[in-house]
């Protein structure tokens, strides 16, 4: 049978569940990531496969534990098959993919398959290496092929299906949105990625953030720390506490806006800042920049290349380094020549944060992280006099 597709703009209307009370500061509506839509269609799919139902709306668990709710956009079952759309609600962040429809369409696959994903229309492919997936596969990151098996599983286990299944994921008109991202620069090719680590969009507001970073430090100072920590996200922000054992109230929710921590700082000093935060965003730090979205920097490979051959990388290597498809790339070439470039841009970052700082009593150290959350480069905290 085939049900009823409905209408964008009914199932957007329907879309519940809370986002995170640590978001509210911002004053403004969070929204749900592509891997969170991709994870609730693929839940509501394999559901319909097993009892011939779809549960609308459907109810999914984050990696934090939130439990949003999805209304169907489009429903299919017949064939063998079973397809659940979700139209992506991206709050009020400025996400070229608002309110794209996202497709997955679940088979059921012969016992000990597991659980094997395909791209379908308007969802990329990997073409080069640097990125965390395999050259062929299909960008769907690596949580929310995690998220998309705990709920596979889940569900086999509640209506007694095996948990063997394909995924396949689309995006409506996912190739041509894919034009206004970076996809194509770094190999991605066919469509957008599947993306997300929380499953919620913080939505990106420069006065709304960098008024809460202010706040954090006016907040840290008031508590009487004299130690604090701008992360670029959540996995940065745990490295730093298991290294440095820092209180809550000391951590700065610095996201891309180094500029905005270092600048205030000046004015507002502290004894020391840590300035965590994965190997690509950082080294945009240490290059100069100091707004390290993707919009407005980019990982300078011949930048990188300079560095390496300050850490003794041949002529060989150092182009490796700047033909490096991604930062990801040039780290794990020189991770494999014995040339510290984590290091490099450790310390290169520490010292472009101290110039920003200029003069204000103020030591920074850095640490520098992979996406796992491995510490790949360090610099040891240094003040305005050690430069």
């Amino acid at each position: 049978m085939v049900g009823p597709e409905r209408t964008v703009a009914e199932a957007k209307s329907n879309v519940t569940g809370g986002r995170g009370a640590q978001l509210q500061r911002t004053g403004l509506r969070p929204g749900w990531t592509t891997g969170a839509c991709a994870t609730a269609g693929a839940t509501a799919a394999y559901t319909a496969l097993l009892t011939g139902e779809f549960p609308d709306p459907v109810t999914i668990t984050l990696p934090k534990g939130e439990t949003p709710a999805f209304a169907l956009a489009a429903e299919e079952l017949g064939g063998g098959r079973a397809m659940a759309g979700i139209v992506k609600d991206a709050g009020d962040d400025p996400d070229v993919t608002h309110g794209a429809l996202v497709r997955a369409t679940v088979r059921t696959l012969p016992p000990g398959s597991g659980v094997v994903f395909r791209a379908g229309p308007g969802v990329g492919t990997v073409t080069r290496p640097g990125l965390p997936l395999a050259v062929g596969e299909p960008a769907v990151n690596p949580v929310p092929r995690q998220l998309m098996r705990e709920h596979v599983a889940a569900v086999a286990a509640r209506y007694g299906g095996s948990g063997d299944v394909e995924i396949e994921l689309s995006v409506d008109h996912g190739e041509e949105i894919a034009r206004s991202t970076w996809n194509g620069r770094l190999g991605i090719l066919g469509g957008l990625s599947i993306l997300g680590t929380t499953g919620i969009v913080v939505p990106y507001s420069c006065s709304a953030w960098i008024d809460s970073i202010r706040r954090g430090v006016d907040v840290a100072r008031a508590a009487g720390r004299t130690h604090v920590a701008g992360c670029t996200g959540s996995t940065s922000e745990k490295v730093a506490v298991a290294v440095h054992g820092l209180p809550e109230d000391a951590l700065l929710d610095m996201g891309d806006f180094a500029g905005a921590v270092l600048k205030y700082l000046r004015r507002h000093p502290v004894d020391r800042l840590t300035v965590a935060g994965g190997f690509a965003k950082l080294s945009k730090l240490a290059a100069g920049h100091l707004d390290l979205h993707s919009s407005r920097s980019q990982v300078d490979k011949s930048f990188l290349a300079g560095l390496a051959r300050e850490g003794g990388a041949d002529e060989e290597l150092a182009a490796a380094v700047a033909s490096a498809n991604t930062g990801l790339e040039a780290l794990q070439r020189c991770a494999a020549r014995g040339v510290p470039l984590g290091d490099l841009v450790a310390r290169a970052a520490r010292d472009e944060a101290l110039g920003v700082l200029r003069g204000a009593p103020v030591a920074v150290d850095v640490i520098c992280i992979d996406r796992a959350g491995t510490v790949v480069g360090r610099a040891e905290a240094r003040g305005p006099r050690e430069r």
